[in-house]
Parts: C-alpha cells; structure tokens; sequence
C-alpha cells in the first residue's frame, strides 16, 4: 500500500493529512489556540472522592476537574500485546492496535478506562477508590481523554513515555511486544534484548511496532533518555505545589515524525520551511535513514489543492457520504452515540437483489471506516447496513468493515450482525471529533440541523401576536419577516393580517426583512420601533 503524510503549516494553523493510495484517511488539525493536551503529565491534587462510581476528580489547573477511574490506578494486564484482552476507553471497548494517538502509547499498551476485561472474560478485580486516594493528596497523573463536551479531561495514574521504538512506563512492571510484530523468534529477540538492557526495577517497557530491526545501540540510547527523562520529572514533581505541568508532550509534528513515520511511509511532504527544519532535526537524531523520504514541497499552488484534498475536507462536514456503487451513507452524530445509515441510493445492479445489496453493503464497510478515521469519530457507533437474507454475505460485510478497521490507529471493535441487522461497534475517543472541534451549533436551528417551515413560524408569531392584543399595551405593530415567510402570507393566507387585526384590534403591518433567519420573526411596537418580541413571544 502507498502511503504519503502532507504537512501543511502557518502560524496559526498546522494541518497534516495521511493518504492511502492516494485517499485521505486520516486528517489532523492543530492551532494555538486549541492545543492537544493527551500525553500531557502533571502533578494534580485529588478533590473528590467517588467510591459509588470507583472514581476520583483530580485537580490538574484545567477548566474542568479530570476524572480518575479505579481502573487507571494499576497496571494493565495486557502489556503484553501478545496476549490481547479487552480493554474500554472509557467510551467502549477496543482490540489494541499499532500507536495511539497523542503520546503515541495508548495502542501499544492496550489502553485504559472503565470496563477492563482481564483473559478470562470476568470482570478485573479493581481496588477501592477510597483505599488507594485520600482527598487533598499529591498524585502523578498523565492526561488520556481531552475534554469532550460537558465531560472535563480523563487521566491515568499509569504514566506513560513515549519514544520511537519504545514506551516506557514507570508503574508497571513487564517487557512486552507489539501485537503486530507477529514473528515469534522476532519477539522472543526482542523481548531478550531489551530486557538485558533496562535499568533493573526500572518499570515496564513495550516494544513498539517500527521496533522489528532496532540494534542495540538504538535501544539502550532510547531506554537512556526515557528513564533520564522520567528521573527529571520525578525531580520537577518533589517540591511541587498542585496542580503543575511536568511533562508536555511533544507537539504534532513531532509526534507524527516519531509514532508513523517509517520505512512504511513513502514519502513525507511539508510545505513550510520551519517545520521542514524541525522534521529533519528530530530525525537526524532518532532515525537518520528516512531523510531521504522528507521533501520540502516549494510550488505556488498550495499543496493540499495540488493533491486536490481541499474539496475533500470540507465534505468532512456532510452528512450524506456517496460510495463507488451509486449508494451512500448517511452519518448522524447524537448525544449518545453516532448512528451511520446505508442505503443503495441510484445503484440498482444488474443481477439479483442479494447481489446488489452485497455490493452496496460491502463499498459502506469500507467507506465507514476511512469515514471514522477520517472524521475522527469516537465513542459508540451503530451502522444499519441493508438487510441481506445470506448469513455468509453478513458475515463477508462483518470482515469487511473488521479488515479496514485493522488500519486504524484508534482502538475499535465491531461486534456481530444483531438480528435488527445492525453491526455495533466502538472507536477509542481522546478528543472531539473533527465536527465537534470546527463546527459550532447553528444560531438558528439550535444544533438540530432543521428549522421551522413558514407555515410553523406564521402559526407562532399568531399566537405571540394574541398576546400581545389580550394585554391591551400596544396599538401599533410591524412586524419583521423572512422574504420566504412573507411570501408564503401573500400567497397562501392573503387574508391573514386582516382577521388577525379584527380579532386583536391591532394594527399590523408586515415588512420583509432579508436579515433575518428563516424561522424568526420580530414585533416592533410603532412608532416608536420598540422591539417587544421577547416579552411576547410564546412557542
């Protein structure tokens, strides 16, 4: 598979898109003035205790306490990734993939959150909350979850350092390997190599995925910086006072460069000469053998219009996705979960309607999960793919939907085809999804994506209009329309004003107004112009 990463960058704004032959996967927006906080470590101080929901609210100096979950105080039972296991993000549950992201060690060491499962399928034994934290004490905690929403930010008690062929986690206490190094004898390697070189009761290491030919030199210079690098933050933590920064993680560029950066990646293109400095830099140190990879892209036109990815961003933001076949997928973000629809739109196919709707179900599993990926959308998802009379046609769209999902460098599982013909699954979410970062509600419809038809908006400023007639104060009133709503009173109720005015003894008088929104109306006492909608208006 062709990969290719694409930065562009400007003081204010530095995007970067991952393509896939040639197709936007995956696109990540950075700005000063909304910073990626996940990887982040501070020293905190524990508010509140929850024992009821096994849970702390520690005080980290953001807007919002952050939220400890009894399970983020002990180690994680799948460091090692050959051994797999459940385990929940708080949001769901995930199989553990290559890197996650943020600080690049949350896919590496199966994640964390409520509902861990342990191998055997039972719940994990978890300690009291009220037994390991005592309101008012000093805790190390390292930032999982931004703030999404009304939630404020969900933090770990097991920190964790990224670096380029391993994490290094001081809590924990075994050498592990990344699942998808897959060679036995590899692993069985690699497990002995770092083993002979960590610092004895040093804590735990994983191994990461771009780790499959690290020399040994490479591996005890990373080990060094990483247990240099806890060492300064242990210093920096001892005199403290809570809450304080210990350790920021590195920025996107960086951490793009350090976590999918590899011999995997065809090529890396920046269009902006500082951060081609820094990408270089940092590879020089870490990775020299890619330089040859890194361009500095130096045309006029700007670089996402050269690979024409523009047009597709601002897709990003509708519902109603199209697919190969003459299908589309309808995407419904909501409070609880994001609902995806299927439908076989145009296409009708050419042989028999199990076909057809195979084909169409199996163009949506794919689509679906470059549509996560790309959209950046966590949580709780539900596709309701077209119902197929064949189990083992469900079961080719339930692998389908599985194999690109494996791409992902989020956390996800897809769970069998209920019998609503549903597929259930979740994704790992550590920050608002791209909708919820650069979108805000729309001041007309409330966030709900609709607004009242003409004939909805006359009905309410009626009954605002009676109102104000049965309180015998005003006289005398305009009233301010949208053109289309006056336009629906001239042409379907002519005599609308009239009756109105007989019955509440007003006198009106419409004006159109281009600036107002389609569902508003505004009633100006005269002359005066005194604007008395508020006092009035009534749903």
């Amino acid at each position: 598979m062709k990969r290719e990463i694409l930065i562009s960058g400007s003081p204010r704004e530095t995007r970067v898109a991952i393509l896939e032959d040639d197709r936007l996967v995956e696109l990540l927006v950075d700005r000063p003035d909304a910073r990626r906080s996940v990887g982040d470590i501070y020293l905190g101080k524990v508010e509140a205790i929850l024992p009821g929901i096994q849970a702390a609210f520690v005080n980290i100096g953001a807007e919002k306490s952050a939220f400890l979950h009894a399970s983020d105080l002990i180690e994680s039972e799948d460091e090692d990734e050959e051994n797999g296991g459940d385990s929940g993000n708080g949001e769901g549950e995930g199989e553990g993939d290559e890197e996650g992201e943020g600080n690049g060690a949350e896919g590496e060491r199966g994640g964390n959150g409520g509902g861990r499962r342990g191998r055997a399928g039972g719940r994990r034994r978890l300690p009291s909350v009220a037994d390991e934290l005592k309101r008012g004490e000093l805790k190390i905690v390292q930032v999982t979850k931004e703030p999404i929403g009304t939630k404020g930010p969900r933090v770990t008690a097991q920190v964790s350092l990224a670096g380029r062929f391993l994490v290094y986690m001081p809590f924990a206490s075994k050498v592990g390997v990344s699942r998808k190094i897959d060679n036995r004898e590899q692993r069985a390697k690699l497990r002995e190599l770092v083993s002979k070189l960590v610092p004895k009761n040093s804590g735990g290491w994983i191994i990461r995925t771009v780790a499959e030919d690290l020399t040994e030199q490479s591996c005890k210079r990373e080990i060094d910086h990483l247990y240099s690098q806890w060492q300064k933050i242990k210093r920096k933590a001892a005199p403290a006072r809570s809450p304080v920064l210990l350790q920021r993680e590195a920025s996107l560029i960086r951490g793009i460069t350090r976590d999918l950066f590899s011999d995997k990646v065809d090529s890396l293109l920046v269009d902006a000469k500082l951060l081609h400095n820094e990408i270089t830099q940092y590879l020089k140190a870490i990775d020299p053998e890619l330089l040859g990879r890194v361009h500095l892209y130096r045309h006029e036109t700007p670089l996402f219009d050269e690979y024409d990815i523009e047009a597709e961003i601002r897709a990003l933001f509708k519902a109603r996705v199209e697919l190969p076949s003459g299908g589309y997928i309808i995407i419904q973000p909501t409070e609880a979960l994001i609902s995806i629809d299927v439908n076989t739109g145009r296409y009708t196919g050419k042989k028999d309607p199990e076909s057809t709707i195979l084909k169409t179900n199996l163009d949506a599993a794919r689509e679906v999960a470059r549509q996560l990926r790309l959209r950046d959308i966590g949580g709780i998802i539900v596709v309701d793919f077209i119902d197929m009379e064949s189990r083992s046609n469900r079961d080719k769209v339930l692998q389908e939907l599985r194999a690109h999902l494996g791409r992902d460098r989020a956390r996800t599982k897809a769970f069998a085809v209920s019998e609503l013909g549903l597929i259930e699954m979740t994704r790992q979410r550590v920050r608002p999804s791209l909708w919820q970062s650069m979108t805000a509600e729309c001041p007309t419809c409330n966030g709900t994506g609709r607004v009242f038809r003409p004939e909805v908006v006359v009905r309410r400023m009626e009954r605002s209009l009676k109102r104000v007639g049965a309180e015998h104060k005003e006289h005398q009133l305009a009233v301010r329309l949208h053109p289309e709503v006056a336009l629906y009173l001239v042409e379907q109720e002519p005599n609308f004003l009239r009756q109105l005015a007989k019955q509440t003894g007003l006198e009106l008088e419409v004006r159109d107004d281009p600036m107002m929104r389609l569902d508003e109306f505004r009633m100006m006492a005269q002359p005066a112009g005194r604007d008395v909608t508020e006092q009035y208006a009534v749903a």
